[in-house]
C-alpha cells in the first residue's frame, strides 16, 4: 500500500437514527456498524493505562500477585518450594525458575503471604519453626513481613509470624524461622539476609484497591470514577465519528454500593451516569463482563488476585456470573442507550473448557433475553489454539448474538520484526482472511471487540500510523457487527483514540 491521504467517509454512515431504529425483536443482520471504543481502565483497573492511580500506594512495587524469588546472600543459592509445593522449603537452587518463585498476598503495607507454584502458601509447619508450603488456606501462621533496608530495597530480611526471622541454615539447606537477632549490618555473612527480585508484577482492580486498603481505597477510586472518563468525553465521541462505547465492567459491580473486599463500591453509580451521557448524545453501549469472579485468563483485567484462573471450574462459579448478568440486564434493558450485553471478555483456552464457556453463553443467552429481545448478547471467542468458528454450533441458533474476536498486531512473536509494510499486509491479507473465516452467511454476526493502532516498529513516522489505522479501519469494518477501539484514554498516545483523533492519526 503506497502513502496516501486518510480517506474522508460519509457522514451518513455516522448516522445515528440507524441506531434508534432497532427492531422490538432482535435482528439476525444489524441496519448499522458499530464504531465503538472501549473504555478501558476506568470501571476496572489496568494500571498501564494510568499508572499514576498507584502513585500513593506504599510499597506499590509488592501489590497482590507480585512474583518474587529470593537469593541467600550467604548461600548464593534460591529459596525453593520442594516439589513445587506441599513439602518443605529449602534454598539449594543456582538458578530461579517456577519452583523459586512465590506469590504475594497483600495483608497491609508490610505483611505478606506467599503462594507457591503448585498453589500452597509458606507457612510455619504446627507451632515449629520449620518453613513449609503445605496449606490451601492462609492464616496468621502463614503470614510474613517483608523488612527492607534503607538504600536498598531489594535486600530484606523475612520475620515469621512466631517474632523470629527466617534463615537459611547451611548444614541441611532447610529455611526456618529461628534467626533472633533483630540488629543486623545487612552484611552476605547473615543467614537471614536475602536478595529479593521481582520478576512479575500485577496492576488490576484487586492490585489498587488493596494496595491503598479499607480505608484509603474509596476515596481514591471515587475520585478516579468521576474524573477518568465524564460527560465531555460522551460528547466527544459523538462528535467524532464514533456511535457506540464498550464499558468494560467487574463481576464485584453486582453487589455495590458494598462489594466484598478489597473492591470498594461507586462503579454502579459511574456506570448508570454513563448512560445518561450517552443516551443525550446519540452514543450506543456495549457493557462487557470484563472481569468474571475466580478469573477467566488470570490476567490483571480480569480481577485476577494472583494470575491464577479459576472461572468456570464449577457450576456454583457459573452461576454466580449468570447472576451478574441478570443483575445488569435488568437494570439496564428498559434504558435506550443499551445496545449488547458481552457475556464475558477474553476467556483463555485450555483453562476455560469450551463446555464450561457454551454452557455458561446459553444461560447467559437466556438470562439477556428474560429482559430484553432487542439488546445484543456478545460472546467473546477464547484466547490461544482454538478454531476461531467453535462458537458458531451454539450461536448459529441463536437470534442477535454476535462473536467478539480480538485483534493486535502486538503479542505474539511473529510481530516483533515486522517492518511498517509488513504490518500493514498483514492486516489487508492475514487479518482479512481470519474475519472472512468467522463472518459467514448463516453464522453469528462478528465484531473486532478490541484492536490499536500501536505495534512493534520502532521509529514509526505519522504517516506510518495514519497508514496502519487506515488499513485496520477498513479491513475491521467490513465485520458484520463493527468494531471496538482500546481505548479512549491511555498514557500510551497511540493506544488512545481520543489522542490519535486530535492529532490527525485517526479521522472518522
Amino acid at each position: 500500500m503506497t502513502s496516501q491521504s486518510l480517506p474522508k467517509l460519509s457522514p451518513a454512515f455516522f448516522t445515528f437514527s440507524c441506531l434508534l431504529s432497532l427492531s422490538v425483536a432482535a435482528r439476525a443482520t444489524p441496519n448499522f456498524k458499530v464504531r465503538a471504543v472501549s473504555l478501558g481502565g476506568w470501571l476496572v483497573t489496568e494500571g498501564w493505562i494510568k499508572p499514576s492511580l498507584f502513585d500513593g500506594i506504599i510499597n506499590k512495587d509488592l501489590l497482590d500477585g507480585t512474583q518474587v524469588q529470593f537469593l541467600s546472600v550467604k548461600q548464593g543459592k534460591y529459596v525453593c518450594a520442594e516439589s513445587g509445593g506441599g513439602t518443605i522449603i529449602v534454598a539449594n537452587r543456582t538458578s530461579a525458575s517456577g519452583w523459586e518463585t512465590f506469590k504475594l498476598w497483600r495483608v497491609s503495607e508490610t505483611e505478606f503471604q506467599f503462594r507457591v507454584f503448585n498453589r500452597e502458601f509458606v507457612g510455619l509447619q504446627n507451632g515449629t519453626t520449620d518453613v513449609v508450603a503445605v496449606s490451601t488456606t492462609p492464616g496468621e501462621s502463614e503470614t510474613f513481613q517483608i523488612v527492607r533496608k534503607s538504600g536498598d530495597m531489594n535486600r530484606v530480611r523475612i520475620m515469621a509470624s512466631n517474632g523470629f526471622f527466617l534463615q537459611v541454615k547451611k548444614t541441611q539447606d532447610l529455611v526456618t524461622a529461628d534467626f533472633e537477632s533483630k540488629n543486623t549490618t545487612w552484611g552476605n555473612d547473615d543467614p537471614s539476609v536475602f536478595v529479593m527480585s521481582i520478576v512479575g508484577t500485577m496492576q488490576g482492580e484487586f492490585q489498587v484497591t488493596n494496595g491503598y486498603g479499607p480505608l484509603k481505597a474509596p476515596t481514591i477510586m471515587r475520585k478516579h470514577w468521576a474524573t477518568f472518563i465524564t460527560e465531555p468525553d460522551f460528547q466527544f465521541i459523538s462528535s467524532s465519528g464514533l456511535n457506540a462505547v464498550r464499558i468494560p465492567v467487574g463481576w464485584w459491580i453486582v453487589s455495590d454500593p458494598s462489594p466484598p473486599p478489597p473492591f470498594v463500591g461507586g462503579s454502579l453509580e459511574a456506570l448508570d451516569n454513563a448512560f445518561t451521557w450517552a443516551e443525550k448524545y446519540n452514543v450506543k453501549i456495549v457493557i462487557d463482563l470484563h472481569a468474571a469472579p475466580g478469573s477467566q485468563n488470570g490476567y490483571e483485567h480480569s480481577g485476577s488476585r494472583d494470575g491464577s484462573q479459576e472461572w468456570g471450574q464449577s457450576d456454583e462459579n457459573i452461576q454466580q456470573t449468570v447472576a451478574v448478568i441478570d443483575f445488569l440486564a435488568s437494570r439496564y434493558a428498559s434504558r435506550p442507550g443499551l445496545l449488547a450485553v458481552e457475556l464475558i471478555n477474553e476467556p483463555l483456552s485450555p483453562g476455560v473448557s469450551l463446555d464450561s464457556l457454551t454452557k455458561y453463553y446459553k444461560a447467559g443467552y437466556d438470562t439477556v433475553r428474560k429482559y430484553t429481545t432487542s439488546a445484543y448478547v456478545v460472546m467473546s471467542n477464547r484466547l490461544g489454539l482454538m478454531d476461531p468458528q467453535e462458537l458458531f454450533p451454539l450461536a448459529s441458533g441463536l437470534q442477535g448474538v454476535v462473536v467478539d474476536v480480538h485483534y493486535y498486531n502486538l503479542f505474539s512473536s511473529i510481530f516483533y520484526s515486522m517492518t511498517v509494510q509488513q504490518n500493514i499486509d498483514y492486516v489487508y491479507n492475514n487479518r482479512t482472511s481470519e474475519l472472512n473465516y468467522v463472518t459467514t452467511a448463516n453464522g453469528p454476526l462478528t465484531f473486532v471487540g478490541e484492536w490499536t493502532a500501536e505495534w512493534r516498529v520502532s521509529g514509526a513516522t505519522k504517516e506510518d500510523y495514519q497508514r496502519f489505522a487506515v488499513a485496520q479501519l477498513e479491513v475491521f469494518g467490513r465485520a458484520s457487527f463493527g468494531w471496538s477501539y482500546w481505548t479512549l484514554k491511555n498514557v500510551r498516545d497511540h493506544w488512545s483514540i481520543e489522542w490519535m483523533i486530535q492529532n490527525g492519526y485517526i479521522a472518522l
